[in-house]
């Protein structure tokens, strides 16, 4: 018998969690827990069955299937299951069956609460695998030093800002301000916001040119300034202002005037931390003093990964970087060009759309034109800035991309007209060409010029798709194909020739695939969100993915980018390109974990999916 418990305890000394266990605390566990043969082909738990113990597989292998019948998961020796109801669930979730002889081993549910009690950290790994990675997120958004990243403007917005008539006087506008001690003004009513004026227009187009103060201010004010919301980045907000040479900024939120900032009250917040250096690219004056300035962004978004922001707020980072480079190489082209003949929007698609770029990111945008352009008329003008952004884009570091979707290809500058005409047919008549465009331009948005074209063929995009059922056949059928390096009994499958030996691709068979699912489900809704994030959240409990899925793979989506950042940082310290191609030997047992368990969510959110959708008849 004590050759038997010495044999068990060498067994769990190898195995995770309890390997971490003190040397006193694991030779008593043995003792504690008891015995079972089981047979192929038994049921060990039926979903909505009571349970009270934790099984440890000691040999065989067991599977996990759920009320549909679809498989989650195999585990053989060394995995546990059973732990689900010991951690607050009251009934098993899955039913487990044996499918090869079995050797278990059981600890009762009153030594395993003692045991996790002791030792929180088993505890944690004993929470289902859902709650393992959501802990894992929760705490990657928590642990951050870089407040900045997430400060947005509702958060310090002046409330209640001073508004009055556009036929106030001059004079009686000067002495609100000076009585009130405000900067500004907002001219209007707070439904209805028409203009702004500041001291500095009072100085500079009253004062200085003598204008006559009986005069409305509705003669002076600017008219439809540029606005934020209280969901604005408080950096983003300050580029804008840096761009646009402004102070005030109104906030507006559903249409009503909620607040205004100032660049002084911005100022403040970003002077904690350097990032507020990279304003300056709104102050570069050709391509060339452009030139590497989405690689300084790169290294500037590496250092606050390193001090603890989150994945998310790195990306989000990046991607207000690259929007303020564009918008400065449309300003510029502008001014090398003229004024543009005929209105247009200048929009980012992809990662960049969706706010989501990263330190491996290329260049996708495209033209948005009035439906008054005249390629004979028009054409040469749009052609020769949009290769001036293009290449700008590209001096500066972000490169073109290599499939070409890029508004410098005549193909992607299109009439508001042209682009519905090519939304309709994408999603009308799915074949592959028409697929791979709608996994990237659902995710257009527009960040220059006039941003209401973007608006409106995004907009009607959603709607299209949200009643193409045939479509969003098509979609899950790619989604359910991008499937996640994890063998049959759950090992991380790595490359075993080429280039990338050894690695795991975990942009190609992990956020790829739940960036895919989250545009499915905010189409098969009708959200017009571009962020992961934001889809998710919003289809969360809809028709589309349960509440519980779409948390599920929100976790999983901010472990897995987590991974890819710390990849790439460190090639970026080590002067490489920055990829996708992760080694598992190179993380932790933990990270091993957590990163199956990333993978095993997406691999049942597929399974979902093909049985939602005929994914096998396309």
């Amino acid at each position: 018998m004590i050759v038997e418990l010495e044999e068990v305890r060498a067994f769990l000394a190898e195995i995770e969690p309890f390997l971490r266990l003190p040397e006193e605390e694991l030779a008593q566990l043995p003792a504690k827990m008891t015995m079972r043969y089981a047979r192929r082909g038994d049921t060990l738990l039926r979903i909505g069955e009571p349970n009270g113990q934790l099984f440890i597989i000691r040999s065989g292998a067991v599977d996990l299937v759920d009320e549909d019948g679809v498989l989650l998961d195999r585990r053989d020796a060394g995995r546990s299951f059973g732990y689900s109801t010991l951690s607050g669930e009251s009934n098993s979730r899955y039913t487990m069956i044996a499918v090869e002889d079995c050797l278990l081993l059981n600890l009762p549910e009153a030594d395993f609460q003692e045991l996790a009690q002791r030792h929180p950290d088993l505890a944690r790994y004993f929470s289902s695998q859902s709650r393992r990675i959501r802990a894992v997120a929760d705490e990657l958004r928590q642990d951050t030093s870089a407040e900045v990243l997430r400060t947005r403007l509702g958060g310090f917005k002046i409330p209640e800002p001073v508004i009055v008539s556009a036929d106030t006087s001059i004079r009686q506008a000067a002495i609100k301000m000076e009585e009130l001690r405000v900067s500004s003004l907002l001219i209007g009513a707070p439904e209805n916001l028409e203009g702004i004026i500041t001291d500095r227009d009072l100085r500079g187009r009253v004062v200085a040119v003598g204008l006559d103060i009986d005069l409305p201010v509705g003669e002076i004010m600017t008219m439809n300034p540029r606005i934020g919301t209280s969901d604005t980045l408080a950096f983003e907000a300050m580029l804008i202002m840096t761009e646009l040479r402004i102070h005030h900024l109104p906030i507006v939120d559903g249409g009503q005037v909620t607040g205004i900032v100032t660049s002084a009250d911005i100022m403040r917040l970003m002077r904690q931390d350097p990032i507020y250096l990279t304003a300056d690219v709104a102050r570069r004056s050709s391509p060339e003093e452009l030139a590497g300035s989405y690689t300084q962004a790169s290294e500037i978004g590496m250092r606050f990964f390193e001090r603890g922001a989150s994945a998310e707020e790195t990306a989000g980072l990046m991607t207000i970087v690259a929007d303020a480079i564009a918008r400065r190489l449309l300003t510029l082209a502008e001014e090398k060009l003229g004024k543009p003949p005929v209105p247009y929007a200048f929009a980012v698609v992809g990662s960049q759309g969706r706010h989501e770029m990263g330190f491996a990111s290329d260049q996708d945008n495209v033209l948005i034109l009035d439906d008054s352009y005249e390629d004979a008329a028009h054409g040469a003008y749009f052609a020769e800035l949009s290769e001036f952004v293009c290449r700008g884009l590209d001096r500066a570091g972000q490169v073109l991309c290599p499939g070409d979707m890029m508004a410098m290809n005549p193909e992607w500058r299109k009439t508001i007209s042209e682009w519905e005409d090519a939304f309709h047919l994408w999603v009308t008549a799915p074949d592959p060409d028409a697929l791979l465009f709608a996994q990237t331009f659902f995710d257009l948005r527009a960040i220059h010029g006039e941003l209401s074209l973007g608006e409106q063929v995004h907009s009607a995009a959603v709607v299209m798709a949200s009643g193409a059922s045939r479509m969003q056949a098509h979609l899950a059928s790619l989604a359910v194909r991008r499937e996640p390096p994890l063998g049959f009994f759950r090992g991380l499958v790595v490359e075993r020739s080429g280039e990338y030996t050894n690695t795991l691709n975990v942009k190609k068979g992990g956020t790829a695939g739940i960036v895919q699912m989250a545009r499915l489900f905010s189409l098969n809704d009708g959200i017009v969100a571009l962020g992961t994030r934001a889809r998710l959240s919003l289809s969360a409990g809809g028709g589309a993915v349960s509440e519980r899925g779409a948390n599920d793979l929100l976790d999983a989506f901010e472990f897995l980018r987590s991974v890819t950042f710390r990849h790439q940082t460190q090639q970026l310290r080590n002067k490489q390109h920055p990829d996708y191609n992760i080694d598992p030997k190179q993380l932790s047992k933990m990270d091993r974990e957590h990163l199956r368990d990333a993978f095993q969510i997406i691999k049942g959110m597929q399974n979902a999916l093909a049985t939602r959708y005929p994914v096998r008849n396309i």
